[in-house]
């Protein structure tokens, strides 16, 4: 709902000045047509604030077509409702186009995800649609110089080049980072596109910001994703965040948890750093950045020792707690726990009281938690907690793990991943079968763009260490050739460690090529001189404009899951051109782009072929059937955006009515249709608001743990006990999931069609492209397609079956490294060799803690967002936050003679430099110092400014806290480890 002024049948009265006309015709809209509590709430307001603050908003609310009331000419206006760019939260903007300007937004007052609430970033996201920074035109570097040229020759010179690199390294050689800002529909088509290149050598951000949660999740039970929603957060009673500074990194789904707080949920924060979230706490906990497993375990052995966890629970719907609660008893005494996380027994047994006591609780991570070289562990000990408790499946319990980027959840389940296909399919060759059937081309033929049948079916390099696809010697990496391209498609390189050799391994490659709307610290860096030794002559630097996601249409995927529709704001500005069309523009040129878009029809945008977005989505539809991906289509999301408010704020469940531009039935759905949202369209499953909850029909939402790893491990039952179910089911027990064979045994096959017979004869659930047999075993017999099995607090796979405390690479406490140390090195991971205990051992040996001896940290500012890039390009932003800093505690600063203000040298064990600011404050202990990540343009105390294309630089420029960051990887999925590392600082 757009707040906006309606023409009086009388004149203004021209006495009265335009701020009290505005604000009487401002109340006289908004307070008959709902009450002051109904205004505060959709205003996203608390109740304690004054109306006069919910005034001065009305005050801007006017709306431009009926500008004539003021005497002041009416253009031709739109309104676009588009989703907020920046956190996974999903906040909905109404954006108001006048002749296509954009000259005015509004949060949606409708929306049941941000009820009229925006964040600073939020409220300044129509500068994004005029951004005078931005990058206007096609690029190249010429001497040291950025060059405009056209896009004919950009696109000639860089696909010439990519076949000269295919015919002579293979491939392999090309690597291609995706983005997190992509939308669904871009996503995909990224990995498809890189699909038949010919190559698993693809990745974005979630590698660096939540690929250890997706693992550990999803090897617990079932899915990698947040299991509940911001909104159910309401319904919790206790909320235990460990790790998240949900305050400024998700600002708007604080809404939620302080509606919970009001109405008494304890709020418990666990941090090295004493936050703005642990401002408004009922319990803060400081904890040494890495040990979170001590923490967590420290917890448990409290719940244990009490009789607090639930036993039923635990025997339906949990396999392998007694042997986690063997080892915590025995290894994680209070005394163990002090020494190694910093917490004494009393507080650890209040936290585990008010968690036990205050049922359901929530437990919420983000990456403090996952950018650790235990990252995958630590994630798995949260979900133990959480199944201890018996809280997972339930509303107002489960994981809500808060994602970061806008699509980075959608990016994640569809996008560019070195192992997997769309979906988390795979790359097994069934699953390239799978896709060849759903995109209409021939398997023969994909498998012929690969190096070999061999390659086609080994995961990629990780973007977390392309650098050492670049600078490792050959024989140790495998694959054929060292990587000698790069594409940098919306990702920023200082949010990724280890600068200094990421520097040197842009000198080196042959290609680089970034496509985005702002130029990225990438553009500066691989401009900037660097050793020449290490400057390849013959490498060609290529910067392409892409239109920002409000200069386009599509779905977006919030971290709970639900997805969104992106109305097109306004037509790509300057020389942008859309990531899906420049990605079918590059096809063409490579030769298969009548294959990448056989199933779209095509649109003119400027005057360019254009794939239609909603085609993508239906073929994303029809093959996507693992995670539900399936009934999500184009036209129920768009009504979904139409009728906001049909969704109750804190269910996401749609109260009824019918959407007046189509007729469809909005009854039942919840908000987004939250994946999976099973079956064809037509199906007309709701989506799952809250993941394995047995309280509800699978055809309402419900679910129960995914039988996805056997039915018995050494004569131990994997499967749900009897009268474990989701509410309504057939079977009344735990059962595998289905597939033709067990529908055929069960007398269930005679339920499928003619038709959905012929499809499904040899398949299972996953690959049934005509959704037949998920509409059978849900619709007519109530049951879960993927099975119902128990989660797992044992993980056999995984390198520590029961998570395990290891110390990081680089510390401050060798005493304990002793008695927790890394994994053993890895020879062949992720096609690369990867260091653990040697490189924590050589580190012990040259006493590294004695000359770097505070732990750094960092995290995020409510102001910017991801590598800073584009906010910081963004004036009304780059404003309020105009200097890289560090955090320090008042006993270290007076220990090395530093004031609040003055200039510092943070030094690391890479040899790195970083000149920032010092903050010193209490919020940080005297062992740990904390920086921003969102900086970039500022290198060892040099401005880059001069490196940067005339004109599209960021206003505000300081160091990258990753040009200090050290080596450091998680042992299931390369994930860096950026959260705990060693510095100094000294005063400049």
């Amino acid at each position: 709902m757009l707040l906006t002024r309606k023409t009086p049948a009388h004149g203004p009265n021209t006495t009265e000045s335009n701020f009290v006309h505005s604000l009487r015709r401002g109340l006289a809209h908004a307070i008959p047509t709902m009450d002051r509590r109904a205004f505060l709430r959709r205003s996203g307001l608390g109740v304690g604030v004054g109306l006069a603050a919910s005034q001065l908003s009305l005050v801007k609310k006017a709306d431009a077509a009926e500008a004539t009331a003021t005497g002041k000419a009416a253009g031709n206006i739109v309104v676009r409702r588009t989703v907020c760019t920046h956190c996974s939260v999903g906040c909905a903007v109404d954006a108001v186009v006048e002749n296509g300007v954009w000259i005015r937004q509004e949060p949606v007052f409708d929306s049941p995800i941000n009820m009229g609430a925006h964040c600073a970033k939020g409220a300044a996201l129509r500068e994004h649609g005029h951004g005078e920074y931005r990058l206007r035109y096609p690029m190249k570097l010429v001497n040291g110089k950025y060059e405009r040229i056209s896009w004919d020759t950009a696109l000639n010179e860089i696909t010439a080049k990519m076949l000269d690199l295919r015919k002579a390294s293979g491939p392999d050689s090309v690597y291609f980072v995706g983005s997190s800002k992509h939308n669904n529909e871009q996503s995909y088509l990224l990995r498809k596109f890189v699909s038949f290149w010919g190559s698993n050598n693809c990745d974005h951000q979630a590698r660096i910001c939540h690929s250890t949660t997706v693992a550990g999740v999803a090897n617990t039970w079932g899915y990698g994703a947040m299991t509940n929603s911001y909104n159910d957060m309401q319904n919790s009673k206790c909320a235990l965040y460990i790790g998240s500074n949900a305050a400024e990194a998700h600002p708007v789904s604080m809404l939620h948890m302080l509606h919970a707080k009001e109405a008494g949920c304890k709020l418990i924060v666990v941090d090295p750093r004493f936050t703005r979230t642990a401002a408004k706490a009922d319990e803060y906990v400081r904890i040494r950045s890495g040990s979170d497993i001590p923490f967590l375990f420290g917890l448990l052995y409290h719940i244990f020792k009490n009789g607090w966890e639930d036993k039923q629970y635990l025997h339906d719907r949990v396999y392998g707690m007694d042997a986690v609660k063997t080892e915590v008893m025995a290894k994680w005494t209070p005394d163990k726990v002090e020494d190694a996380c910093g917490v004494t027994e009393e507080q650890m047994a209040r936290v585990a009281e008010m968690m036990a006591k205050n049922r359901p609780s929530t437990l919420v991570w983000c990456m403090g938690q996952t950018q650790h070289s235990i990252g995958n562990a630590m994630v798995r000990a949260s979900c133990i907690v959480q199944l201890a408790l018996g809280n997972v499946g339930k509303s107002g319990g489960g994981a809500n793990i808060f994602r970061g980027h806008d699509n980075v959840q959608g990016a994640t389940d569809i996008g560019p991943n070195p192992d997997s296909l769309p979906g988390y399919y795979g790359i097994a060759e069934g699953s390239w079968k799978h896709f060849a059937k759903a995109w209409d081309v021939d398997f023969e033929w994909i498998k012929g763009r690969f190096a070999s049948p061999e390659m086609m079916t080994k995961s990629g390099l990780t973007v977390s260490r392309w650098i050492d696809g670049v600078l490792e010697k050959n024989e140790l990496i495998d694959q054929d050739s060292n990587l000698r391209g790069v594409f940098f498609w919306g990702h920023a390189p200082n949010s990724q460690t280890r600068g200094l050799e990421m520097k040197r391994a842009m000198d080196k490659l042959d290609l680089l090529v970034v496509v985005d709307p702002y130029p990225s610290a990438t553009a500066a860096m691989a401009a900037m001189p660097g050793k020449p030794e290490d400057l390849n002559p013959n490498r060609a630097v290529y910067l392409l404009p892409a239109a920002t996601q409000f200069e386009t249409s599509g779905s977006v995927t919030a971290s709970n899951r639900s997805l969104q529709w992106r109305e097109r704001v306004i037509e790509p500005l300057w020389e942008s051109r859309s990531d899906h069309m420049i990605m079918y523009q590059f096809a063409q040129k490579l030769g298969f782009g009548p294959e990448l878009v056989k199933q779209y029809k095509m649109q003119k945008v400027k005057g360019q072929d254009e794939p239609v977005i909603e085609d993508i989505l239906r073929e994303i539809n029809g093959c996507t059937w693992t995670i539900g991906y399936t009934g999500q289509s184009p036209e129920r999301l768009k009504a979904h955006m139409r009728n906001m408010a049909a969704f109750d704020v804190k269910t996401l469940k749609a109260k009824g009515g019918k959407d007046k531009e189509t007729g469809y039935d909005l009854a039942g759905d919840y908000f987004g249709l939250p994946w999976p949202c099973y079956g064809t369209p037509a199906l007309k499953h709701p989506g799952s608001p809250n993941l394995y909850d047995t309280s509800h029909h699978v055809m309402d939402g419900g679910g129960n743990f995914r039988a996805n790893f056997g039915v018995e491990r050494n004569g131990v039952n994997l499967l749900a006990e009897d009268g474990s179910h989701s509410l309504g089911a057939d079977i009344t027990t735990g059962y595998p999931e289905f597939d033709h064979v067990l529908l055929k045994k069960l007398g269930w096959w005679s339920d499928l069609t003619d038709a959905e017979k012929q499809a499904a004869e040899g398949k299972n659930w996953k690959t049934d492209l005509s959704g037949g047999i998920q509409r059978v075993v849900m619709q007519v017999h109530g049951c879960h397609p993927f099975g119902n099995a128990k989660a797992r607090a044992v993980v056999w796979n995984f390198p520590d079956a029961i998570p395990q405390h290891r110390e990081p690479i680089y510390g401050t406490r060798p005493d304990l490294v002793v008695q927790y140390p890394t994994h053993d090195d890895k020879r062949n991971f992720w096609r690369l060799p990867t260091l653990f205990k040697s490189l924590q051992d050589k580190n012990i040996a040259e006493k590294v803690y004695e000359k770097f001896p505070l732990i750094l940290s960092s995290g995020r500012l409510v102001e910017y967002e991801g590598g800073g890039e584009e906010t910081r390009s963004n004036p009304w932003l780059a404003e309020l936050q105009q200097e890289a800093f560090v955090e320090i505690n008042p006993r270290a600063a007076a220990d090395r003679g530093i004031r609040n203000g003055d200039r510092v040298w943070l030094s690391s064990p890479t040899g790195a430099r970083l000149n920032v600011q010092a903050l010193v404050t209490e919020r940080v202990g005297p062992d740990t110092v904390w920086m921003p990540f969102h900086f970039s343009g500022r290198w060892q105390g040099a401005d880059m400014l001069a490196y940067y294309p005339s004109g599209a630089h960021p206003v505000v420029r300081g160091e990258a806290v990753n040009t200090a960051t050290t080596y450091g990887y998680d042992s299931v999925t390369m994930m860096q480890e950026s959260k705990t590392t060693v510095c100094n600082v000294e005063r400049a």
